[in-house]
């Protein structure tokens, strides 16, 4: 379902909750999909229970994962989880990221922007017919 990677920076909690966000963002893991458990993804993931624990903690509490009494962790009904200002606010910050990253390597911008465009074609949401 998930992989994390040890020479990734990002902590492995952090790699778990933007790996779940990604595969429900794509359309990977649809609404009313179960995740596995706390303990069944640790063991897959060869990582601390707890770590896990506390990725579906946050997800649950920003709101794309619902958790059943007894039954488990599924992904949460689709709804607009950040206010519009919010959104934007992150998605400068992101681009402010990306461009001080990629202007360094002399790329020419067309280049650079036929690669995000390609990126996000690979993302987009999968639909079923």
């Amino acid at each position: 379902m998930l992989q994390v990677a040890t020479g990734d920076p990002r902590p492995i909690g952090r790699q778990i909750v933007d790996g779940v966000r990604l595969k429900i963002a794509t359309g990977e893991l649809a609404h009313g999909d179960q995740l596995p458990s706390v303990r069944g993804l640790a063991q897959q993931l060869m990582v601390n229970p707890n770590t896990v624990a506390k990725a579906y903690a946050e997800l649950t509490t920003e709101g794309w994962l619902d958790a059943r009494q007894g039954t488990g962790l599924f992904v949460a009904a689709p709804r607009q989880r950040l206010s519009d200002a919010e959104r934007r606010r992150r998605l400068d910050d992101a681009v402010g990221r990306f461009v001080n990253d990629v202007v360094p390597l002399g790329l020419p911008p067309d280049e650079v922007q036929a690669s995000v465009g390609l990126a996000f074609d690979q993302l987009a949401p999968r639909k079923t017919a």
